[in-house]
């Protein structure tokens, strides 16, 4: 919570400023202010008010222009006091409509359809994690065997997804071997999240043939790796690049360096995610709230989605300066129709 208390002409001088610069991009001046909007003062009043926000940490002062520019500080006063939550105009409501409720024939299109839309609308960059599998169940494990000493692991799951792995055997098998070892895979897992399998797997096997046990101990050692979330890296979708480059931030190149960076280091996004897990809604996170350096330029704002009794995550990336409520909007009707979408295709 922010200590200092604004009064009501402070707040809607932050406001305007707040709003003029997501607007223009250009740092804001008194007669802006009082060109455009209505508020029954003197630029010498507002420009007082102005300097009062500066002393407090809310705008700031770049040294190359007389007019201020919103702090992370004001900017999330703005999103948590001041703004109002956009309403989605029913064009658009209709075109994320019809883009997610078009025939798809596998379930991860959905989540690439959904970033590509997020990126879009918003003009930023845009990304979907892919469901957490913690408490994914297993419908059916198929065992692919490619040569003598190397299978693919199919795991379906009840939520219609589909995650495969390859393992390298240390003796050959022979397939009469392979269909044994996957029935009884199947016979003592179905059912089970990947949490339970991962903690009883051991146990559940402890009793198996001598023929069977080697690539059942190959099961054994790799189980983390087989029943687990998907590598950072495969988690998630991004897309939007070539829009929010397009953004006047990028005009200088050390920020355009800074975008192409993000999209290549899909960490950077983890760290964030991890953060909005626990958030209840819509969940945003301004410039050096994010706690990464490279991140200290940009906002997120993201909402899980559901998927069953799994979840992931979408949101978008972008410059400081963006839209907050209609991005926020978007994204929470995104997620929202994402997940209904998801729920009536189990």
């Amino acid at each position: 919570m922010l200590s200092i208390e604004l009064n009501e002409r402070e707040k809607n001088i932050l406001r305007y400023v707040i709003q003029q610069f997501i607007l223009t991009a250009a740092p804001v001046g008194s007669s802006n202010i009082t060109k455009k909007y209505n508020i029954g003062i003197s630029p010498a009043t507002v420009r007082n008010i102005m300097a009062d926000l500066e002393d407090n940490g809310f705008i700031n002062h770049p040294h190359t222009s007389a007019g201020r520019i919103p702090t992370d500080k004001g900017y999330r006063f703005y999103v948590d006091s001041l703004m109002n939550i956009e309403h989605l105009k029913n064009s658009d409501k209709k075109y994320i409509q019809q883009s997610l409720e078009s025939d798809v024939i596998e379930k991860e299109e959905f989540f690439r359809i959904a970033s590509k839309l997020l990126s879009s609308i918003t003009k930023q960059l845009a990304y979907v994690s892919y469901p957490k599998f913690e408490s994914a169940q297993l419908e059916k494990l198929q065992i692919v065997q490619l040569s003598p000493f190397r299978i693919l692991v199919v795991m379906s799951i009840k939520q219609g997804l589909v995650k495969t792995i390859t393992l390298e055997l240390t003796t050959s098998a022979k397939e009469s071997q392979i269909d044994r070892i996957q029935s009884l895979l199947n016979e003592k897992l179905v059912g089970l999240t990947f949490k339970e399998i991962r903690e009883t797997f051991t146990e559940r096997f402890k009793d198996v043939d001598d023929e069977q046990k080697p690539i059942i101990r190959l099961f054994v050692d790799s189980i983390d790796k087989i029943f687990k979330e998907f590598k950072t890296n495969d988690n998630i979708l991004m897309t939007g690049a070539k829009n929010v480059i397009r953004q006047p931030e990028f005009e200088d190149p050390e920020r355009f360096q800074s975008v192409i960076e993000l999209i290549e280091d899909k960490d950077i996004i983890i760290h964030i995610l991890e953060k909005s897990n626990d958030a209840n809604g819509v969940f945003i996170s301004i410039g050096k709230e994010n706690q990464h350096q490279k991140l200290s330029d940009y906002s997120f704002i993201s909402k899980e989605y559901k998927m069953g009794n799994i979840s992931g995550t979408m949101g978008v990336v972008g410059p400081k300066r963006m839209d907050y409520s209609k991005i926020i909007a978007i994204v929470d009707y995104v997620a929202k129709l994402l997940s209904n979408v998801l729920r009536t295709e189990n």
